[in-house]
């Protein structure tokens, strides 16, 4: 288990704990289940990264306490 900190734009931040075997999009609904937004119109970046919703987050390199940007489209 791997704790993700997402930060919103306008100063929410979002705690989830996750494997690193998950999906973008199982961490993009476990994300919509704790602010109430609809899953889709959720995007996640590093940097200049957006990450894909097929893709786990093992492939990223993700691991514990890492620190995501979130943004809504």
């Amino acid at each position: 288990m791997i704790k993700v900190v997402c930060n919103g734009y306008l100063g929410k931040k979002v705690r989830i704990k996750c494997n690193t075997k998950d999906t973008t999009g199982d961490l993009k609904k476990l994300i919509a289940a704790q602010t109430g937004t609809c899953w889709n119109k959720i995007v996640l970046k590093k940097w200049y990264t957006i990450f894909k919703d097929h893709v786990s987050l093992g492939h990223y390199e993700t691991h514990g306490g890492i620190n995501l940007e979130l943004y809504y489209r």
